[in-house]
């Protein structure tokens, strides 16, 4: 059976994006999202790499909680479909309505009923439910998320090493910052800076640069942006070359992520 992709989005709701994926082989690089994401297995195994025990097995019924800018990969085993569900919030959003759950380290969660609880809720954001229905629903699942997260991982935050944060500013002011402007931002060698940078991020600087740039590429291609001119904004070589690594990151190329946009 093919493989199917759908994703939810509602302009009266914008601190939320959903997406299902069904019989799906996608696999995915690491990368981290600006958003705090949570995923649920329904059917099929899967590896998730991201928490602090390593690498993790899920299974039907599985929950992931993942912090923005943590970050994690979660791929189908060998030779496997798998299906799953995601959802994405806005930081901001989820600092302001449900900071418990902030933190940066991934947790996986095996609950049935909070598995329950999440496909009920998910099933009413792609439903034609009214926006204060399905933000109802939200909140709450969130709070039962919280509830259940607390009896496992307290949340713990993590600076930035403090001869890493001129790297970080240098990336925010210019993301196509070459290697050698990071290092001497840093007043390291290149390969100093990316032990370093790997160590605390869990990525190379290329690595980062190309994350932060499909991130970007998702709020663009949903207003609309065509792809070459976006290409050409974000320092690809070309548009297949955007192409290439946004389907290496979202499991889904650009021109369909922005054409299933709900």
């Amino acid at each position: 059976m093919p493989g199917t992709t759908a994703f939810w989005r509602d302009p009266a709701l914008p601190h939320v994006e959903s997406r299902r994926a069904c019989n799906s082989r996608a696999c995915y690089k690491p990368h981290s999202h600006p958003t705090f994401s949570i995923g649920a297995v329904d059917e099929g195994g899967s590896i998730f790499t991201g928490s602090k025990e390593g690498k993790v097995a899920l299974g039907n019924g599985s929950l992931v909680l993942v912090p923005a800018g943590c970050v994690h990969a979660c791929n189908p085993l060998p030779d496997a479909v798998w299906s799953y569900q995601m959802l994405h919030l806005d930081a901001q959003w989820l600092q302001a309505h449900a900071p418990a759950l902030d933190g940066d380290t991934a947790t996986v969660l095996h609950c049935p009923l909070l598995y329950a609880q999440f496909c009920a809720m998910h099933a009413l954001l792609f439903s034609t439910a009214g926006a204060g229905e399905k933000n109802a629903a939200l909140l709450a699942f969130l709070g039962a998320c919280a509830s259940a997260r607390a009896d496992l991982l307290p949340s713990e935050r993590k600076p930035v090493p403090r001869h890493l944060a001129p790297v970080l500013a240098t990336l925010q002011a210019q993301p196509s910052a070459s290697l050698r402007q990071l290092a001497e931002a840093a007043g390291l060698s290149p390969y100093q800076l990316i032990r370093a940078f790997r160590a605390a991020t869990g990525m190379t600087p290329h690595a980062y640069q190309l994350n932060a740039h499909v991130n970007r590429a998702r709020s663009r291609l949903q207003a609309g942006t065509a792809l070459a001119q976006l290409a050409h904004e974000l320092g690809f070589a070309d548009q297949s070359h955007l192409q290439r690594v946004f389907k290496a990151h979202a499991g889904i190329t650009p021109g369909r992520y922005r054409g299933q946009g709900g």
